[in-house]
């Protein structure tokens, strides 16, 4: 499965890509990527028909480990997915900002 960098994301988020954060409520409300739609891990199998896919979901979680699962679960079911290396803890320490909040 493909993998990217926080950088490569602001690229990808600038030309329209679908962000999934797929932590827990309590997590994405203390803070995520603008524009990232939460999906928990554990809904994902359940919710797969909520996503469009036509084109690769972009996954992040809190470092790298759920979204790579998530992408795994989205690629056994034909989704092209792609996984966000260092989650949103690197998108946070690259300096970008994080919405709070749903």
């Amino acid at each position: 499965m493909p993998e990217i960098d926080v950088d490569q994301l602001a690229v990808a988020l600038r030309d329209g890509a679908h962000l999934v954060d797929v932590r827990e409520a309590e997590e994405y409300v203390a803070g995520h990527v603008p524009g990232a739609r939460l999906v928990p891990l554990g809904q994902l199998p359940v919710r797969v028909s909520e996503l469009d896919a036509a084109r690769p979901v972009h996954l992040i979680c809190a470092s790298g480990n759920r979204s790579r699962v998530a992408a795994e679960i989205l690629e056994d079911r034909g989704i092209p997915a792609v996984n966000v290396r260092g989650g949103t803890t690197a998108w946070a320490r690259s300096g970008r900002d994080l919405e709070v909040g749903r």
